[in-house]
């Protein structure tokens, strides 16, 4: 079966005026930032596939191992009709939850949603040519935004893999479950990777590695708005930082001017002290009674929790609830 023709609910242009007003705002305020969505072009996803292969970057690892022990309990347990993935990119991972299904029987529709139209459209093919009895709706969307147009009926199961969630700030986390949870039914169910708290000394090495990769996917920030806003960026005159904060339980990625300057975009001139950094990207962890906590708030019950053998990371088999 081929896959179905992509049903686009993000424009080039929203993506346009989403960076311009991400721009202004956070190089406008007193303390600058800029959210990590904007990493993502085709040479920041290639750097963050990179990435996801380091010895220092144990997230994916992790993850994958939950996933190859559980993906059957999954199956067995939500009996899903449709299985839904927010920020699916290459739903490399998720083809252990197919696998998985399909062994089982049952799935009958898998629906990856995305912003990037060609990956979308690359990986939609081939799932639907490894999978040729599973209808392929691949959604161009965002998460944050989109969960409104997620196809209805039958026993749903939305998989939002990865950590993603830890790059919201806990207001913005708890308005995306609130919204997810409205999205779905009673009895609907939703899977949710977490990195988990652990010493800083692991956590911090899988932001910073020593190969450098990581600092350059977090200079392609300034190359994005270079190229698609006419800014002057030198991404050299830059240096990654990656910081730990104890009180927040969450890592923050910097850029860090190593000289005074200058930088002209959207009409505005911002000035970068020498040392002063620019915020691109929160990765908060988790501690599971916070996980379950949010996820109540929310309006979902946790039903499973499962870690890899070394307690790196979290996944959380949760289920929309009467309100």
């Amino acid at each position: 079966m081929t896959a179905e023709p992509l049903e686009i609910y993000l424009e080039e242009a929203d993506l346009e005026r989403g960076l311009r007003d991400d721009v202004r705002a956070g190089l406008s305020a007193e303390r600058k930032w800029l959210p990590p969505k904007w990493f993502y072009d085709a040479r920041g996803s290639e750097l963050f596939e990179e990435i996801t292969r380091l010895p220092e970057y144990y997230p994916t690892r992790a993850e994958r191992v939950v996933l190859a022990a559980h993906a059957p309990d999954i199956a067995a347990l939500t009996g899903a009709k449709t299985l839904i993935e927010l920020g699916s990119g290459s739903s490399e991972k998720t083809r252990l939850l197919l696998d998985a299904f399909t062994r089982r029987g049952g799935l009958g529709t898998f629906v990856p949603l995305d912003v990037s139209v060609s990956a979308l459209r690359g990986s939609t093919a081939q799932i639907a040519a490894d999978y040729p009895r599973l209808r392929v709706r691949g959604i161009v969307g965002d998460f944050t935004r989109q969960l409104d147009r997620l196809p209805t009926g039958g026993r749903r199961l939305v998989v939002f893999l990865g950590g993603t969630i830890g790059n919201l700030l806990p207001a913005e986390r708890a308005e995306f479950l609130t919204a997810m949870r409205a999205a779905l039914e009673v009895g609907d169910w939703l899977l949710l990777g977490t990195d988990l708290v652990k010493d800083p000394s692991v956590i911090v090495p899988a932001y910073d590695d020593a190969a450098g990769v990581t600092a350059e996917f977090n200079r392609n920030v300034l190359h994005v708005i270079n190229r698609e806003l006419g800014a002057d960026f030198d991404p050299a005159a830059f240096e990654h930082v990656a910081v730990w904060d104890p009180q927040h339980e969450w890592i923050e990625m910097r850029l860090r001017a190593t000289r005074a300057m200058s930088v002209r975009v959207l009409g505005l001139t911002v000035d970068f002290a020498a040392g002063e950094e620019l915020r691109t990207e929160v990765s908060a962890k988790f501690h599971r009674e916070g996980v379950a906590t949010e996820l109540a708030m929310a309006g979902f019950a946790a039903a499973e929790f499962w870690t890899d053998p070394d307690g790196l990371f979290g996944v959380t088999l949760a289920r929309a609830r009467a309100r």
